[in-house]
């Protein structure tokens, strides 16, 4: 099986929108399986974004220390050669994306595909995003239903207690 570095995004709006923990525990419990499998990762700056928000994924995430890769020396050279060519890929002044070199860093070094929300930026815009920089560097992507329809996940669902009157 393929193997997934994701994106802050991907986490942050599952757990903030669609897949809340009280909509969907499933999506969570199979994220966890896939990370202690080795299937899926995220980069320590990941973390760090989360963290900025001490709220319950924080929580979850911070029990789970198999989730996050550290940096290594190929982390950090294809890290310099990201910065260099795609410097816009980061606002450094709002404090946005600084996690999103790291995410292709990593990928890069662990031959992975990149799980992110963002699309390519639209012709003339002046910010670039993953997946701007992970097409320009050869570095596969997805989106985040694209990776859960590749690797297999499917959802169920049941009314709850429904009260009519």
């Amino acid at each position: 099986m393929r193997r997934y570095c994701l994106d802050t995004n991907v986490l942050v709006e599952a757990w903030n929108k669609y897949y809340s923990m009280s909509l969907c525990p499933e999506y969570w419990e199979i994220l966890d399986h896939l990370a202690r499998c080795g299937v899926v990762f995220c980069t320590m700056e990941v973390k760090r974004e989360i963290e900025k928000t001490d709220d319950k994924l924080a929580a979850w995430i911070r029990e789970r220390p198999y989730f996050f890769r550290e940096v290594d020396e190929q982390v950090q050279e294809n890290l310099r050669e990201i910065l260099k060519k795609y410097g816009r890929l980061t606002d450094s002044a709002r404090g946005r994306s600084i996690a999103d070199p790291w995410v292709i860093a990593h990928a890069m070094a662990e031959g992975t595909v990149v799980v992110t929300k963002e699309s390519p930026t639209p012709e003339g815009a002046k910010r670039i995003k993953i997946p701007d920089v992970c097409t320009a560097l050869g570095v596969e992507w997805m989106n985040d239903f694209e990776f859960l329809q590749e690797a297999g996940v499917t959802f169920t669902a049941k009314l709850g207690d429904l009260r009519t009157s």
